[in-house]
């Protein structure tokens, strides 16, 4: 991989145990090293992180028992019948790309939030309470899970905030009830399956996601629009997490940090998925940082609301936020847009 380039033709590897230590210096290295390769490739795996295997294993144990249960029981969670966006998403419920669904179902998990919070009493999109499903010890085993992944995603926003030359609680107030969204992913087996996108190509769009996949599949476009394979890394027996940045901190750093573009490949082999999409508060409006506001590149960035353009998104993927849309229930948020403005795929937006 070439410093500076975005030509690189596998991910990073990122240790990032010394992010929690008390030497400022030492945090600050591995911060660079994220702000590195944030900047030159936008996707990297991090070792390091301290998750317990166990809490994995758990995850994985819930999803397998959730997804084998009859459809009509699956179809009782169905999200597009949640209050804030949450539950079962069957085969063929989104679309990414060329009007092709994808190959796959899912369950989402939500950041918690309490029937008497403001933003629920408010109505806010993307935020409220999780529609469980009533299976023995899966809220248990998956919402373990999701606390031990976005502190995380906490530690890690610490160290972007370092490496973009910000003090390391420069994003703590803006994640109080984020619409986080903690995703559990089937890929059924498909024995005819050929070498061709299961999900089209996109960019997230929170501020950066972490992933943890059992299977290949996981493709991410270089800068000459050609796809590297991302496949599951282990180092000394720990999992790696696969770190991606998404739609708003290339907002933050005027492009400096890419939203890089991605897919999954069919494959023939049953594959789980378990991204975590780390999001702002609802509310938060961000726009290229200062250190950014001299570069050319920052006048193609207006300010955006997180909230409303995680919503829009959503409103342009999923069948039953289209239909709502289409039958005037709900409308796209203000300067909503187009899905893959961001990344390599902008010019496909734009098309």
């Amino acid at each position: 991989m070439q410093t500076g380039q975005r030509n690189f033709t596998a991910l990073p590897v990122i240790n990032i145990s010394r992010l929690y230590s008390d030497s400022l210096a030492q945090r600050q290295t591995v911060a660079d090293a994220l702000g590195q390769a944030a900047r030159d490739v936008g996707f990297f795996y991090i070792v390091g992180h301290g998750i317990d295997p166990k809490l994995v294993t758990g995850l994985r144990e819930a999803s397998r028992t959730l997804f084998a249960q009859q459809m009509e029981w699956k179809m009782r969670y169905y999200i597009g019948e949640s209050w804030g966006h949450k539950g079962y998403v069957p085969e063929g419920e989104e679309t990414y790309s060329k009007g092709r669904p994808d190959h796959k179902e899912a369950f989402d998990i939500g950041f918690e939030a309490p029937a008497d919070h403001p933003l629920v009493l408010a109505g806010t999109p993307l935020i409220g309470n999780n529609k469980w499903p009533d299976l023995p010890g899966f809220k248990a085993a998956v919402a373990a899970y999701y606390a031990a992944v976005f502190a995380l995603g906490r530690q890690l926003f610490r160290g972007f905030a370092l490496s973009l030359g910000q003090p390391e609680d420069f994003f703590e107030a803006m994640v109080t009830c984020p619409p986080s969204k903690l995703r559990l992913i089937h890929y059924p087996v498909d024995t005819e399956a050929v070498d061709a996108p299961g999900i089209g190509a996109h960019t997230d769009y929170e501020c950066f996601t972490l992933l943890l996949a059992d299977q290949p599949g996981l493709e991410v476009m270089n800068d000459q629009g050609v796809w590297v394979d991302a496949p599951p890394y282990s180092e000394a027996g720990e999992e790696a997490f696969v770190i991606n940045i998404g739609d708003m901190l290339e907002v933050m750093t005027a492009g400096a940090f890419p939203a890089t573009s991605h897919r999954v490949r069919k494959v023939q082999h049953e594959r789980y998925s378990f991204p975590l999409f780390f999001a702002c508060d609802y509310h938060t409006r961000i726009r290229p940082l200062s250190q950014f506001a001299r570069d050319a590149a920052t006048t193609s960035y207006s300010e955006l609301s997180i909230g409303d353009h995680m919503y829009s998104q959503a409103q342009q993927t999923y069948s039953y936020l289209k239909r709502k849309v289409e039958a005037g229930e709900i409308a796209l948020p203000a300067g909503a847009l187009k899905p893959n403005s961001f990344g390599h795929l902008k010019s496909q937006a734009a098309a």
